[in-house]
């Protein structure tokens, strides 16, 4: 049982189109269906790992995983080297955050704007122009550093250039992977997505901290900027009559409020949107509170950083692996994200860095399985002309918590201490899933119900609707109210307080069904008639319910 809303079909926004279900998007007939045959044999589900490398079959998107683990790992090493090499420059910590904020403060102000160009234009020219732009200020930050002429304000206004430009990059780049791999492969593309950042997140630092202590940060930025290189010839080399691209969406006014209305009237597109914020303001982001556990609990350095890091890289592409083939639901949303928080809770009480980097590996499939169900929840739901701005709201959200959740968990562990910090990263995912668990139980009617025997599946705990908790409004067989009003019948002709009046043919059909009409009474035993038998109004001995008393019809009140 789903919650109320989430199975309702999806409303289009006026003057946006579908494509009709081809043979790539129309939802395969499952074995119990009702034209298939009893003797044909069930089809044989694919493994796992099959699954998840399906969308490999598209040669565009060969094409595209390889830029992206490319442009992943070079633009970690670039990150890193950038960082580093302003505090080398000035030796101020400050100037590093103030880099860091020159980069994403542009996504939070911008993004949906980048959401508008990406559904109006071409994404894949789009990609072509961003990537351009961002291996020439990659190029450029090189020469500056290996010609050692680099000042702070070069560092700066180049990761000005580089938040700019990610505000068109990172929508487009979102939308486009539907057009690579249609939406029949869209889960497998999103889950392979997700892994190839995860190693690039693990990958690209290593490189860095090598090339660092070798040549120097301006090799990093060189590479970089040959990754871009690269990718752009990819994105050329790719086959144009082979994307699934959408309608063109034509130049209008309102289109910015027309994809926040979107938003906010489905459902499937609210719901992820919020509970996202609510995982990534402390959920997601372990950096820091990983920093302050090598340094102040398990005393590792450097070295235990980067071991408990790959932890997590490790359970996210193991979590890449499991969630090739699930569909998505909202229930499965806010139960993803209690899990991160449970895990985070009880990753907050272990003092040994054994079970300790263990955990990290669950927390990493916990982490990368909300991030993907979220993120095609999001893609599969929302129409093609309308993709780049809904996206670009999700990710402005997941960012935009991100960088908070940077300063607020930075601040707790530096206060009350790593294990605090961790306990506080639990906290957010755990909420989320209260409140929007709750607002959809609420709407949708839902309670949860403990099965111990005749379960539906192999759980113990399932959403089931609420039984009504109003009983006089919820339509009742007539033998069934007759039973029931049959002793206060009796009670009634025993004292003398009864009579007998005719009622008109539509007040004794509306007296049968309590839930259309004002009546709780219906004919009892010996009432063939057509008569019925009628209280005092206001009385709580009558065969009216009082709280409906002023509702009576005219005609029908007792004398």
């Amino acid at each position: 049982m789903n919650y109320g809303e989430e199975d309702r079909p999806l409303r289009l926004v006026p003057g946006t189109t579908v494509p009709t279900a081809t043979a790539e998007s129309r939802p395969v007939p499952s074995s119990s269906s009702q034209d298939r045959s009893p003797s044909s044999s069930p089809a044989r589900k694919p493994s796992s790992l099959r699954a998840t490398l399906a969308a490999f079959r598209v040669r565009n998107y060969r094409l595209y995983v390889t830029s992206q683990v490319l442009t992943n790992s070079c633009g970690w090493m670039q990150r890193i080297a950038q960082d580093w090499l302003m505090l080398t420059l000035t030796g101020d910590v400050a100037m590093v955050g103030l880099t860091v904020a020159l980069q994403f403060t542009p996504i939070l102000a911008f993004g949906l704007v980048g959401g508008i160009l990406a559904d109006r234009y071409d994404k894949r020219r789009i990609l072509m122009i961003t990537q351009s732009v961002m291996g020439l200020v990659a190029l450029t930050l090189g020469v500056l550093t290996l010609t050692g002429v680099v000042a702070p304000w070069h560092v700066l206004a180049m990761a000005a250039t580089l938040g700019f430009t990610t505000v068109v990059d990172n929508p487009a780049r979102q939308s486009f992977v539907p057009e690579l791999v249609g939406m029949e492969h869209l889960r497998s593309a999103i889950s392979v997505n997700a892994s190839v950042f995860q190693l690039g997140a693990l990958v690209g630092p290593m490189l860095a901290a090598v090339s660092i202590e070798l040549v120097g940060e301006g090799l990093s930025f060189v590479a970089n900027a040959a990754a871009c290189s690269v990718a752009v010839v990819l994105l050329v080399a790719m086959r144009p009559g082979e994307l699934k691209a959408p309608p063109v969406v034509a130049r209008a006014r309102g289109q910015l409020r027309e994809g926040l209305a979107t938003v906010r009237r489905e459902p499937q597109l609210l719901w992820p949107t919020v509970l996202v914020g609510f995982v990534a303001v402390s959920g997601i982001n372990l950096a820091t509170v990983l920093t302050a556990y090598a340094d102040r609990v398990f005393h590792s350095g450097a070295g235990g950083y980067g071991l408990l890091s790959a932890m997590v890289a490790v359970g996210a592409i193991i979590g890449s692996l499991a969630t090739s083939r699930r569909h998505t639901r909202l229930r499965q949303l806010v139960v993803g994200a209690a899990a991160i928080g449970a895990l985070e809770m009880v990753a907050a009480t272990i003092r040994s860095q054994v079970f300790f980097a263990v955990l990290l590996v669950a927390i990493g499939v916990a982490v990368l399985t909300y991030l993907t169900s979220s993120n095609a929840l999001v893609q599969t739901t929302t129409a093609p002309t309308m993709r780049g701005r809904v996206m670009s709201l999700y990710i402005m959200v997941l960012l935009g918590a991100q960088a908070l959740s940077g300063v607020l968990i930075g601040w707790i562990a530096s206060t009350f201490g790593a294990h605090a910090a961790m306990a506080a990263c639990g906290l957010g995912p755990l909420l989320g899933a209260a409140v929007v668990g709750t607002v959809l139980a609420r709407r949708g009617q839902l309670s949860a119900r403990v099965m111990i025997r005749d379960r539906p599946g192999r759980g113990f705990v399932y959403i089931v609707p609420q039984r009504d908790v109003r009983p006089w409004l919820r339509p009742q067989p007539a033998a069934w109210w007759a039973a029931r009003l049959a002793p206060i019948r009796r009670r009634r002709h025993a004292a003398g307080h009864h009579e007998t009046r005719p009622v008109p043919a539509q007040c004794a059909k509306t007296a049968l069904n309590p839930g259309r009409g004002p009546f709780t009474a219906s004919p009892g035993r010996g009432d063939a008639s057509g008569t019925l038998n009628v209280g005092r109004v206001g009385s709580t001995h009558g065969l009216l319910d009082p709280r409906l008393a002023s509702r009576v019809p005219p005609g029908t009140r007792p004398r």
